[in-house]
């Protein structure tokens, strides 16, 4: 049985997650590295914690959210799918096979098209949360502000000064929560490169018992 803490210092994780890091910083890609990682996995465990599964489930959430990305050094194309297999390349040994195919399942469905998004397990729908709720202008890597106005994705990154993941346990409902700055974007550019994202969160809130919500700028769009 495994812990994120051990996840995290494995040196297979850590190469993976730093060639993803570098690779997509090549195709100037939003980062897809350990700061996503670390800020997937922290959430992913606390929507587990939060929707009351227990403490195992809470550290499987974290372990697959912090795993998700690490295949995109390999391709951007089915990275969900390269993930997954490293993922039990480096840790069969390490799991029992409920647990390994719960992870491998939750680290491949992160990324599918909506023809294709469904979740067999809470760590699934926990995971899609997670990350797709990651955004925020500390994920450009790009630097020189011209550049960063030439790529829609880096400008409402850019833009995005908070989000947050909000869980309102009695009224079991999921609420991301942005502040954009629309002296920089549209708020419509937000939603030209996010709604298939919020449908995912949608979806996946539905399938843990929740509503989605979404609040930009104190206004309530979803």
């Amino acid at each position: 049985m495994i812990t994120l803490s051990q996840v995290k210092q494995n040196p297979q994780v850590l190469e993976f997650i730093d060639q993803t890091e570098k690779t997509l910083s090549a195709l100037s890609y939003t980062d897809h590295g350990l700061r996503h990682a670390d800020i997937v996995a922290e959430r992913g465990a606390k929507i587990a914690k939060d929707i009351g599964l227990d403490q195992r489930s809470q550290e499987l959430a974290a372990i697959a959210s912090f795993c998700h990305d690490m295949g995109n050094f390999i391709s951007r194309s089915h990275h969900n799918y390269f993930a997954s297999l490293l993922f039990y390349q480096i840790f069969n040994k390490d799991l029992d096979s409920k647990e390994l195919g719960v992870l491998m399942q939750a680290i491949a469905n992160h990324d599918k098209g909506q023809e294709d998004m469904s979740f067999a397990n809470p760590i699934s729908a926990i995971v899609v949360l997670a990350d797709k709720s990651d955004v925020h202008r500390s994920r450009v890597t790009v630097k020189n502000i011209a550049d960063i106005k030439t790529d829609i994705h880096d400008r409402v990154n850019y833009a995005t000064t908070e989000s947050q993941l909000k869980i309102d346990k009695i009224k079991k409902r999921i609420t991301l929560t942005l502040k954009i700055d629309t002296n920089f974007v549209p708020i419509m550019e937000y939603f030209e490169i996010f709604t298939d994202r919020m449908v995912f969160c949608r979806k996946a809130a539905e399938y843990l018992g929740h509503s989605f919500g979404l609040v930009i700028n104190n206004f309530r769009l979803l």
